[in-house]
């Protein structure tokens, strides 16, 4: 296998190479939060997040870099971990360990002053099924295409093996491997047209796993497509997903969603940013005979002093959860602090 023998190309590297001393720095946020749910009973509105990371680098002596990152839940245990080798060969860095996905990482990038669209209000499917896996990934650039990063992931069952552990089988029904692709295009590099797009991205991802082993059933695909850029003091974006959620069962269809984002973002000056951002979801559920389109609107504010962020969002969702005529919307106000 090709990313067997690039591990071991990586292994000798490093067997002949020397470090010079490394760093070690630790980040995080603080997040208090008071929620309104205007449809239903809120109980206690005030809400808590915290986070650490510790992060490491050092230098080899062969020009590569090698750096660690681990990451913390809200309960302070350790949550994702990865080590990237950068400048492999001089073309690209590659890592391996859990930290989101590739394609979770752009699951909706239009420009917003505090939070998506749907970070409080509706549930939605989404793009990024391998977030949390135990894989192996690469980023590189490429002459006019841009930035191309991928990841590979050997059985994706949510395990997070120790070292000198492997996961076992799950029965019949297990699940198989994963792999994602994402793409990132500033336009304006483009041949001949690249004046007229300057300032725009596009941005596509696709993913495919392995749901189930079992005999007649499918992967789950994941596809998306987003075009961001800026006029002046004015960010905007547009994306659309594609989500088959697969079959884990034989004879059981898969449900499709397809789902349109769209978003605009202005800064008022420096500290003060005012949002406006809208999910739109269409679900196909072929064994229940019913197609359904959830929306939400969403109005956000944003206002920052320093490491120390205010933020506020209006949400709306009609057909939440996808259910027929049920509403959900949502106030929040957020205050956090970064270290």
């Amino acid at each position: 296998m090709k990313i067997t023998k690039i591990l071991v190309a990586l292994a000798f590297l490093f067997s002949v190479s020397t470090a010079n001393a490394g760093e070690l720095s630790v980040s995080g946020s603080m997040e208090a939060t008071y929620t309104s749910e205007v449809d239903k009973t809120t109980g206690n509105p005030l809400g808590m997040d915290r986070e650490l990371k510790f992060s490491a680098s050092t230098e080899l002596d062969n020009g590569m870099t090698v750096s660690v990152m681990q990451d913390t839940g809200d309960s302070l245990t350790y949550g994702n971990s990865k080590i990237t080798f950068g400048n492999v060969g001089g073309i690209m860095d590659i890592y391996v360990g859990s930290d989101g996905s590739e394609l979770d990482a752009i699951d909706d990038i239009t420009p917003n002053a505090y939070e998506e669209a749907n970070a409080m209000s509706g549930t939605y499917a989404d793009v990024g099924g391998l977030a949390g896996e135990m894989g192996i990934g690469f980023k590189t650039e490429v002459p006019v295409l841009g930035t191309i990063k991928g990841q590979y992931v050997p059985k994706a069952d949510g395990t997070k093996n120790a070292d000198n552990n492997a996961s076992g089988t799950a029965g019949s029904d297990e699940k198989g491997t994963g792999a994602e692709l994402v793409i990132i295009t500033n336009l304006g590099d483009l041949p001949g047209v690249g004046g007229l797009l300057s300032g725009m991205t596009l941005t596509m991802g696709a993913a495919d796993e392995e749901m189930s082993t079992v005999a007649n059933t499918t992967d789950r695909t994941e596809a998306t497509v987003a075009l961001t850029g800026s006029i002046g003091n004015l960010k905007y974006g547009f994306q659309k997903d594609f989500v088959d959620a697969g079959q884990t069962a034989a004879l059981t269809d898969a449900i499709f969603y397809k789902i349109d984002q769209i978003g605009f973002a202005y800064a008022v000056n420096d500290a003060l940013s005012i949002s406006y951002n809208r999910m739109e979801q269409s679900q196909h559920n072929p064994n229940a005979g019913s197609h359904f389109t959830q929306d939400t609107d969403a109005i956000s504010v944003g206002y920052t002093v320093g490491g120390m962020t205010i933020g506020i969002q209006d949400a709306s969702t009609d057909n939440a959860n996808m259910v027929e005529d049920v509403k959900d919307d949502v106030r929040s106000i957020s205050l956090s602090v970064a270290f």
